[in-house]
């Protein structure tokens, strides 16, 4: 199926700017429990009411387009190689309830699973990030009429003690995972003499496509990140790679990461790109177990638990064997 990407750019747009209105005017109500997995994992009435607007509005202009959204997801869906708008309504929702002004509207397209359209937008600061797969990436806001990304001079990346690093603590507070994030911080953040990487400084904002958008412009020079999912990553995606971005996984050598495998690293732009890649691996403090990867892939298969295709896939074998 041919996909006129300018078109679905410029509806998104659109979409995006109504969902913004809906988030400014709306006061935080939780939505039933207020939480999905604990106090840390909250929703909003909100977030279900801008993704039905989003979802009937793409459905009506695009009614042969697949769907996939935070507030409608169930364990299983799995994203094809249809045309797939991904969309999380907002991105930021702990933020959204505490009323600090750092999330978005996060509209993605991707065809054959790769993200292709990207429209992001922050209706708080009114700033509109948008992508279309070989075609640029752009920022519109009260400062800058449609600048293209990165928004400064691109500069050499000698190592990641010249590095801020953006991370997010998710809501997953115990367990393997959360020991392996909190252990890769402190890696980062000691002194070259206790082994560590002394990073210039560590962000930690609450909105993963936002952070994306930080690291396309240039204000961020890594995102490192597991645990998210599909609709965390895929608009951003594409805003960072054609702002001459880096997406990878976030385990060593997974240089070709699928957008639902909730583990990933965004790089900036600049000379020195591979060199930080492979430094940041290095001080990743053991396994992430949720998600998947192309190492991980290969260990599944080669313990005889068959082809993984997603996240829940893997998880599932993972889990049954």
């Amino acid at each position: 199926m041919a996909v006129d990407l300018q078109g679905v750019h410029d509806f998104l747009i659109e979409i995006a700017h109504k969902a913004g209105d809906m988030i400014i005017n709306a006061k935080p109500v939780a939505a039933g429990s207020g939480t999905k997995k604990n106090s840390a994992d909250l929703v909003s009435e909100t977030d279900q009411a801008v993704e039905k607007m989003v979802s009937t509005s793409l459905k009506e202009k695009y009614p042969d387009f697949d769907f996939m959204g935070e507030e409608t997801y169930k364990e299983g869906d799995k994203i094809t190689d249809s045309p797939t708008f991904i969309v999380d309504p907002i991105d930021g929702t702990t933020n959204f309830f505490h009323g600090h002004p750092y999330l978005c509207v996060s509209l993605g397209l991707a065809v054959e699973q790769k993200p292709v359209v990207g429209v992001i937008y922050n209706p708080f600061t009114k700033s509109l990030y948008t992508g279309i797969k070989g075609k640029g990436s752009f920022l519109t806001d009260p400062f800058h009429e449609k600048v293209r990304l990165p928004l400064r001079e691109v500069e050499p990346m000698h190592d990641l003690s010249t590095c801020v690093v953006a991370v997010e603590w998710g809501a997953e507070r115990e367990g393997n995972d959360y020991d392996v994030k909190t252990n890769t911080f402190r890696k980062l953040c000691l002194t070259k003499e206790q082994g560590g990487a002394m990073v210039h400084g560590i962000r930690s904002l609450g909105s993963a496509e936002l952070n994306l958008c930080s690291v396309a412009a240039g204000t961020l020079d890594v995102y490192w990140e597991s645990g998210c999912y599909a609709w965390d990553v895929c608009a951003g995606w594409v805003i960072l790679e054609e702002a001459g971005g880096k997406m990878v996984g976030c385990h060593q050598d997974d240089w070709e990461p699928r957008v639902e495998q909730r583990r990933y690293m965004a790089v900036r732009a600049g000379e020195g790109q591979k060199g930080i890649i492979e430094e940041m691996w290095k001080c990743v403090q053991g396994k992430i177990e949720v998600g998947f990867d192309a190492v991980t892939r290969a260990y599944a298969t080669a313990e005889g638990y068959g082809i993984v295709t997603s996240a829940y896939d893997h998880e599932k074998r993972l889990t049954n064997a």
